[in-house]
């Protein structure tokens, strides 16, 4: 059972699980109120079918294996939401003084000037 982001937008109370093709409606009921305590209104669920592609040198036919979705509904008042794991960074520019910049610029071309390891010791003036 994996908990997966919705790729529609759903209400705030609604949760989208990939689960086996085995699990019935009441194995996710049973399952989520018995070992995480999470109180369930209702389950639905459907089968989405594995897509068909070609190979393109070979013309074979491709199958994705099919799975199950199961779209949980929380007890009332209850809501859900992912959480922000890669928020989106504030371009803020800092006033740095003068030496830091310096030092900036300094590590910068010390980096530069590093000599390239796969070149395996050999000068960069000579040519391979």
């Amino acid at each position: 059972m994996t908990l997966v982001r919705p790729g529609k937008v759903q209400p705030p109370d609604t949760v989208q699980f990939r689960i086996s093709m085995e699990m019935t409606k009441f194995d996710v009921r049973n399952y989520l109120q018995s070992i995480y305590n999470v109180p369930v209104a209702s389950v639905r669920t459907r089968i989405q079918f594995g897509s068909n592609r070609k190979r393109n040198h070979l013309l074979q036919r491709v199958k994705r294996p099919d799975y199950k979705v199961a779209y949980v509904q929380l007890a009332q008042g209850q809501t859900f939401q992912f959480p922000d794991l890669f928020p989106e960074k504030k371009d803020v520019i800092e006033s740095g003084s003068f030496e830091e910049m310096q030092s900036e610029y300094m590590e910068n071309e010390k980096q530069r000037q590093r000599n390239d390891p796969r070149r395996g010791g050999i000068n960069d003036w000579f040519g391979l």
